[in-house]
Formats: C-alpha cells, structure tokens, sequence
C-alpha cells in the first residue's frame, strides 16, 4: 500500500496552473509524464481542465497504467454519471434539455432503455453498412483525386466529414441529406455544436491569452447554436421515424430517443470518424510502402476470391488489415480520456502499488497511456503493424478504445460502446476501400482541435493489379 502522491494546490490557483499547464505551458502529454517522473507513480492526484468557472471539483486521481486503468469499466466500482466528458457536464439545453445516454449510469432505469434502442437500431440496418460505406467513399476518393489533379494535394478532413455523415445517415437511417433541406450542411452543423459542448477541454490554436478565458473559462452560451441545432432535428425527426416507433415500444418518448438518435450518430460515430479516419491514415502512411503492398496484396486476394464483393466474411480473410486497425486504436484511441466515480472506498493498484480510493473521489485514465503501458506491449511507442496477428490477438484485451476491452462486448448493464463492432467494421471498411484502389499513398500531417490528426494527401498512386 502507497499513499496516493501529488497534490491538488490552493484552491483556485492550482486547478487555474494545471489547467495552463495541461493546454499550452507542457501539453498533455508532458503533462502526465513529468507528474508520473516525480511522484515516480502511475498513479497521482492532479487537476483536470476545465477548472474554474467552468468545473466546481476538477480534483480527480489520475491512471496511467494498463492494470489500473480498467478500474474506470467496472460499474460495481466506479459511477459513470454525469462523466462522459470529465469534471464538467455540458448543459443538456445543447440536446434538448434530456440528459443523454453517454451520460448516463446503468443503474439509471432510462440507460437500458436507450442502450436497446441503439442496439435495435444498429442490427436493424446491418445489411445497408456495407454498400453505403462504398458510395459515400467512393466520392469521396474521387474527390480527393480531382483535387490532387487540380491542386497538387487534397485535404482528407471536409472531403471526409461529408463522407461520413453520407454513410451514417444513409446507413442508419436511409435519407440521403443533399435530399432535404439539411442539404450539405450537416458536417458544419454538427462541428459548431461539438465545440459548444467539449470546448472546454479543446485547444483551437488560438493564443493563450485569448483562448483560455474564452474557451477554458466560461461557457458558450447554448442559446447561440438553437437555431442550427433545430435543423439537425428536424432532419433526424424526419428520417428516424420506424426507429422512433420502436422507442415508443421500448417506454421513450419520440423527442427523447430523437436527440439521443442525434448525439449518437453525429457526437458519438460521426465524432469519432472525424477523429480516428485521419489518425488511422497517418500511422498507416507513416509505415511506408513496404506494408503498403502487404495490405494491398491481402484485401485484393481476399476480395477477389469472394466473387469480387467486400463483405464480413472476406474481411476475416484479411489477418494483416485486422491488426493495421486494432494498432491504431491502440496507439491513437479516438476518447483518450475516462473518467468514473468510486461508489465506495476501494483499493487501486498500478504495476508497483496498491492505493486506497475514498468514496467519492473521481478517478480520471489517461488511455494513451495505458494502451502503451511498456510492461504490457513491445515496442509500446511504435505503431506495429501485424502485432495483433496470430498470438498477437491474445493482447487484444489491452486495446481499450471503447470504454471496455475490445474481447469484451457492449451490455445493457456496462458503459461499452454500444456501436463497438459498428466502429470496428467502417474502420476495416476504409483500409479495405483504400488498399482495392491504390498501390500507396504519401500524406502531410498537422494536428485537429479534436484531438488526432490533420492528413492531407500529396500522392494516391492508383492500383497496378
């Protein structure tokens, strides 16, 4: 036993330092490492941004390793309400005054109900992810290649995020929104509502000076993104009603299972394509070539021995495309940060202590961290291509992207995403689209607000055979 180090300093002033600290004076991974070199301890008290005024507690215990971190996913242990964002909770006048399933914990009779309404919603329309992924991405690599003809490179973010939202409302729901009065505009929509919610923990590059007490400090008055909210739900009103039909069934009323309907296609899935797609390109990118032929040769093999059609079956053939993706969530989770509330006093341990937790205290894991916990994974820094192939995959329990391990599956009774093999599947989907189109690529990267990366691509060079 150990006595949790670090401390949380004086009231105001050392939440306001860990917060400057956290955005611009280290950045958040120096953040954590220098903590963790002086208390010499994957395990310390700390303050997590916002802080004041957004935030009334942002004390939290920090985890950093992969045999503390799991904690967060027990709900015998730790309460997942109100946290899905951390030490703050967006205003729910941001979706319609209900508070939303993320945010909710299972012992809440109402997070059964919307976990099976999401469940309904994904098997009802498994057969249509398929062939949507393929129209949506394939506008959107013919965008890509008009515009590296015509300019010399593509930017991979717009082209994107229109993708995306193509897919998800197609997919899920069947309405295309160039078809409604939504038209194009779903992407910036949804961008401009994001920022109101996870704003206070974002950094837009702007300077210090005038971000932090801005973004950090107080919040964006929900009042201001009503009117372009409203035409999201309308939109999804509109295309969602065989599945609000069912949320009657199920004990919810329409309007509630509509802005949950919103939040987990446009926050939840569209979020996450907008952060992971860009961050998934950049490692495979950065591995050269050589795996390039490797995934090439793999999906086309597979392809073409399945009469020429991608489907799930095909895609199990494909070992090496299997372990590019699990990498990738591994190296670069798309939610890096947890959070949960001991329901009771518990002990904690990391690799080398064990720690008592009071009822109470929030713990907050930094997965990063724990996804590349040295005495977990070989190599824990670098992006290993095959290291999930073959006795790779008994590793697969460290991969923690979803709120749980990915050997483990979604429930009505844990905080696993609900669309865990949704995300798995259009991830594969674009590894697949990609490689049945090209040989290689070379990208240029900077960094997303959101978190990951920006990828622009400078080549796309077309499949030789």
């Amino acid at each position: 036993m150990r006595e949790i180090p670090g401390d949380h300093g004086l009231p105001l002033i050392g939440p306001i330092k860990d917060r400057l600290d956290f955005f611009y004076n280290q950045g958040r991974d120096l953040f954590f490492q220098s903590r963790a070199r002086k208390y010499n301890s994957t395990v310390f008290r700390a303050n997590m941004p916002p802080g004041p005024f957004i935030t009334s507690n942002p004390k939290v215990i920090v985890l950093l390793d992969a045999k503390s971190f799991p904690v967060l996913f027990d709900v015998t242990k730790v309460e997942k309400r109100d946290v899905f964002t951390g030490t703050f909770m967006p205003s729910t006048q941001l979706t319609g005054g209900y508070r939303i399933l993320s945010y909710l914990d299972p012992s809440e009779p109402r997070h059964d109900q919307l976990k099976r309404l999401i469940f309904f919603l994904l098997q009802s329309r498994s057969s249509h992810v398929i062939p949507e992924f393929h129209s949506s991405y394939t506008t959107l690599f013919q965008t890509l290649e008009k515009e590296l003809a015509y300019k010399g490179k593509a930017s991979f973010g717009d082209a994107n995020d229109q993708a995306a939202f193509n897919f998800l409302t197609r997919a899920l729901f069947g309405t295309n929104p160039s078809d409604t009065s939504l038209g194009s505009d779903g992407p910036s929509i949804i961008q401009k509502w994001l920022l109101f919610q996870i704003g206070p923990i974002m950094v837009l590059g702007l300077p210090k000076f005038l971000e932090d007490p801005t973004l950090h400090t107080f919040r964006i008055p929900a009042f201001l993104i009503k009117k372009d909210y409203r035409r999201l739900y309308d939109f999804f009103y509109h295309a969602s009603g065989s599945v609000l039909d069912e949320a009657v069934r199920f004990g919810i009323p329409k309007e509630e299972a509509c802005h949950n309907l919103i939040f987990a296609t446009c926050f939840n899935s569209f979020g996450g394509m907008k952060i992971f797609f860009p961050s998934m390109l950049k490692w495979i990118a950065s591995a050269g070539v050589k795996l390039h032929a490797l995934l090439a040769e793999e999906v086309r093999e597979a392809v073409n021995s399945n009469d020429g059609k991608v489907t799930m079956a095909a895609m199990e053939k494909m070992p090496l495309m299997k372990s590019v993706v699990y990498e990738a969530f591994r190296i670069a989770p798309p939610v890096p940060l947890q959070y949960g509330k001991a329901k009771r006093n518990l002990v904690i341990e990391s690799h080398d202590n064990a720690f008592l937790v009071k009822e109470g205290e929030m713990l907050f894991g930094f997965q990063p961290f724990a996804t590349k916990d040295p005495k977990i994974f070989e190599r824990a820094e670098e992006f290993v291509p095959d290291r999930f192939v073959g006795e790779g995959e008994k590793l697969l329990k460290h991969v923690l992207w979803s709120n749980g391990p990915e050997t483990e599956n979604p429930t009505l009774g844990n905080k696993q995403c609900a669309g865990k093999d949704f995300v798995v599947l259009f991830s594969r989907l674009l590894v697949v689209e990609l490689f049945l189109r090209y040989d290689s690529f070379d990208v240029e990267v900077g960094n997303s607000p959101l978190g990951g990366a920006s990828v622009t691509f400078t080549s796309l060079h077309k499949a030789s055979f």
